[in-house]
């Protein structure tokens, strides 16, 4: 059996909830639910693409701690609260993934854990 790699990213919700930042079991890596919070400061209050950018920052640390990279996702997951924000999100998504192109999902929800928190965006990697 393929070792499992977790990585956290220091949130007391990890430990509330039960969850890792990131997994990675052989070379396939998957990264929770990642939102604009910077420990307890919300980046880009009001604005989707400010959070959005910096949403794909936290996650690309999270696949560098387990060795992967943005270069090695095949799939991104993209939570949107207003989804006639997805001009904005999908710009930020845009230049990060302009090259690479993994298939990606946009769906808009009622809501996130935090009112101020417009996206929400988890990935997968394969290395």
């Amino acid at each position: 059996m393929a070792e499992r790699v977790k990585i956290g990213s220091g949130s007391k919700w990890e430990d509330i909830v039960g969850y890792s930042r990131a997994i990675r079991v052989g070379n396939i890596v998957e990264v929770a639910g990642t939102t604009a919070m910077d420990e307890d400061v919300l980046v880009g209050e009001n604005d989707v693409y400010v959070q959005t950018q910096f949403i794909f920052k936290k996650i690309e640390h999270a696949l560098q701690a387990v060795g992967s990279s943005l270069n090695d996702v095949v799939r991104t997951r993209m939570y949107i609260t207003d989804i006639s924000k997805w001009e904005e999100a999908g710009k930020a998504h845009g230049e990060i993934f302009k090259t690479i192109k993994p298939v990606a999902s946009m769906v808009e929800v009622k809501g996130l854990i935090d009112e101020r928190l417009l996206i929400e965006i988890e990935v997968t990697a394969i290395i």
